[in-house]
């Protein structure tokens, strides 16, 4: 059997991609030396973005695999080394793609990713949990899918996703840890243990400013923000930080919580930010017998999809609405989201019923090129 060929060899590492950029590591310059011997044996040395970097065994584990499989290899030695300032500073010019250092690529009008900003008027009716399904759902759809996590005081994304390490940073560039093919961003992150965040209105802009400007997304389709309960600080930086970003608004059946939610979804007045719509969370329980318990009222939901639509004088409709069910608790404690875990569970048929309406909406024309060009007769 002759040897591999350098190309064969090529096009194989051209088919592994960076586990956190999801690029080929070709494309990224992440392929130093490929050397081949007489006998078969493939020696390449891959260099890593940043020293210590968590995806190193994957890349490892990956790029053996992928050479392995040329006809005509017999071993596979990979060999890791970091890259120097000047190829990091190529590569973080290459995925801004030229663009401007710091620019939030949603806030540009011709983007063509959708911004949902899932907002609640109170804590406790399940708007992570809500926007954690979503994501994964609208994932597994083959979206390619963003959250971050903007509650800031009370953030829970990262264990409800199940993210296991750190965000890499490659200089003045985050790179999002990835979860059920979910890229994920929050303050947990950053912060050791379970300490608590205390910080004032200026700090929490110029950390939504970082989430969505230093954070590397690529491309794309759909960005979720689980935003804190109410209408402060960080809702009307997101309103400002994000544009084109659309409300969705979470709540529960009982006619309290439904008061408060108004107000929540009002804000888009203010902000000139759209409605999407409604979604009623802890709906009923569903019992043995087939009957429904609602055990926080009925109707929350309805009243307030009809309310924002009277105030906003555009339809706001209620988008579903989610039964109580003890699989989306366990799979928020366990980091596999339900819609994945328990897919047919009622629950997460409801929410992968929303997921695919969310899905199927397309960007609005405001501010983006149409590609038209006048013809003189």
């Amino acid at each position: 059997m002759s040897a591999p060929t350098l190309d064969a060899v090529t096009a194989a590492l051209a088919t592994v991609d960076d586990p956190e950029i999801r690029k080929p590591i070709t494309e990224l310059g992440m392929v130093d030396t490929v050397d081949i011997d007489e006998g078969g044996r493939v020696n390449t040395t891959i260099l890593l973005t940043v020293p210590g970097c968590p995806m190193k065994e994957t890349i490892t584990k990956n790029v053996t695999a992928a050479v392995a499989a040329v006809e005509g290899v017999t071993d596979v030695r990979v060999q890791l080394g970091v890259m120097s300032d000047e190829q990091r500073g190529a590569l973080r010019s290459q995925l801004r793609g030229g663009a401007p250092e710091k620019e939030i690529p949603f806030a540009r009008p011709d983007t063509l990713t959708r911004v949902y900003a899932v907002a609640s008027g109170k804590g406790g009716v399940g708007k992570s949990t809500v926007t954690v399904n979503l994501a994964a759902a609208m994932a597994a759809e083959g979206l390619r899918v963003g959250v971050v996590d903007a509650d800031i005081y009370g953030f829970s994304v990262p264990r409800m996703l199940g993210v296991e390490h750190q965000p890499t940073q490659v200089d003045d560039m985050i790179l999002p840890p990835l979860a059920h093919d979910v890229k994920v961003i929050s303050i947990g992150m950053f912060v050791p243990g379970n300490q608590p965040v205390v910080w004032r209105g200026p700090m929490l802009h110029r950390a939504m400013q970082q989430f969505l400007g230093d954070v590397f997304w690529g491309d794309i389709d759909v960005l979720l923000l689980d935003l804190p309960p109410g209408t402060g600080d960080v809702a009307i930086s997101i309103a400002q930080l994000l544009p084109n970003s659309e409300i969705l608004v979470v709540t529960t059946p009982q006619q309290a919580a439904a008061e408060v939610a108004e107000r929540a979804g009002s804000i888009a007045l203010q902000t000139h930010q759209r409605l999407v719509g409604v979604i009623e969370n802890m709906s009923w329980l569903e019992l043995p017998d087939g009957t429904r318990q609602e055990i926080f009222g009925s109707g929350g939901g309805q009243a307030v999809a009809e309310s924002l639509s009277r105030l906003i004088g555009a339809e706001v409709p209620l988008l579903g609405q989610i039964p109580l069910d003890t699989t989306l608790r366990e799979g928020g404690d366990a980091g596999l989201p339900s819609v994945l875990g328990t897919p047919d569970s009622p629950a997460a048929t409801a929410l992968r019923g929303i997921a695919r309406q969310l899905a199927q909406r397309g960007r609005g024309l405001a501010g983006r090129k149409l590609g038209i060009t006048p013809t003189s007769h």
